[in-house]
């Protein structure tokens, strides 16, 4: 298993009623694997407050194809499919396993960068931007061009 970024055990508190992971920890584990991909690349939050962005979604999709229960871990996988080459729009694809390996879970966001003075959507600095570009990326992974401004 390549591309994992996330791997922790399930905590008593993701449980739901029906005695396995709650629905919305699948996507606390997606997100959490995110910050980590970016973070490996030095995207961390001091960074982050010192550009003054941060990262929003615009569409979150959770493909729940197994359950995972208590006490079990899980690892999750990061891979960019989509990003305009001043990374200002991305979206990620992942994959969560359980700890048999088998996989639980596929996660789908789109999403962009916001300038958080300005509170308008923007792109990043290009050495960063650059950076962000060095994402793991799906097989078929689309790089798109910045569209003009009118």
């Amino acid at each position: 298993m390549e591309n994992v970024f996330y791997e922790g055990r399930v905590m008593w508190s993701q449980i739901d009623a029906n005695r396995h992971l709650r629905h919305s920890a699948y996507a606390d584990f997606a997100a959490q694997a995110r910050v980590q991909t970016l973070e490996s690349l030095g995207f961390n939050s001091d960074l982050l407050e010192k550009l003054k962005i941060g990262p929003i979604l615009f569409r979150e999709e959770l493909i729940y194809l197994r359950e995972i229960s208590p006490n079990d871990t899980v690892k999750v996988t990061c891979l960019l499919t989509k990003s305009r080459k001043d990374g200002s729009r991305w979206a990620f694809s992942q994959d969560i396993y359980r700890g048999d390996g088998v996989k639980a879970a596929q996660i789908n966001v789109e999403g962009a960068w916001v300038d958080m003075v300005r509170r308008k959507l923007t792109g990043l600095p290009p050495e960063w931007a650059e950076a962000f570009l060095h994402i793991p990326h799906s097989a078929d992974f689309v790089l798109e061009e910045i569209p003009e401004k009118n």
